[in-house]
């Protein structure tokens, strides 16, 4: 496995380890259902987080893989270091899930304590570095709860385009929820190589 290492202005994306640290920093996103209201599951407890990380580190190992479960940590100090350590636990997740056709979803989650930060923007634009540069992706997509408006604006700042609503996309809680399709090819992601990240807001 080469393991990834992702640098923004403020942020460092890595793997995830099966660490206490990292299932905790997990369990504080996932485990809390206010961050979790607009993600495609309910709140999890710790030991599904820790069965989580033990699947990323699964993921991550393959041959081929396809999937990309990545940490989300606050960079220390404003240094250029793109370590593992950068900023401790992490904040949120981020994800990439390779399909056919040289196609990619994207997702990301943070503890909500650091929303309203513009993180999740720049999340979405070193995911759209990694996707177009060094995947070799040319479509990215990504499905956003109809209420959720504050993602709805991060993928539309980052150059995605709304392609419609998908009725009763999700059944969760003995509810069916709508989803709102976003996509960007390649040949209109403007930040190859310019950071974009941090010019999107979230």
């Amino acid at each position: 496995m080469v393991p990834v290492r992702l640098t923004g202005p403020r942020l460092a994306i890595r793997e995830f380890h099966h660490t206490p640290g990292d299932i905790d920093a997990l369990y504080a996103v996932f485990g809390d259902p206010v961050a979790t209201r607009h993600l495609p599951f309910g709140p999890y407890d710790r030991e599904s987080c820790a069965d989580q990380v033990a699947q990323y580190l699964e993921e991550a190992l393959r041959d081929e893989r396809t999937v990309y479960r990545l940490a989300v940590t606050l960079r220390a100090d404003g240094t250029d270091s793109a370590d593992p350590a950068d900023g401790g636990a992490p904040i949120g997740s981020a994800a990439l899930t390779l399909g056919e056709h040289r196609s990619a979803v994207l997702g990301y989650a943070l503890r909500p304590d650091t929303w309203g930060h513009g993180y999740a923007g720049e999340i979405t634009g070193l995911l759209c570095d990694l996707a177009f540069g060094t995947l070799g992706v040319h479509r990215l997509a990504a499905r956003v709860d109809v209420d959720n408006t504050a993602s709805s604006r991060v993928l539309t700042r980052a150059g995605f385009q709304l392609e419609g609503r998908i009725r009763h996309d999700l059944h969760l809680r003995d509810t069916w929820y709508d989803s709102f399709q976003y996509s960007l090819p390649a040949d209109e992601w403007a930040g190859a190589g310019t950071g974009a990240g941090q010019r999107a807001g979230g």
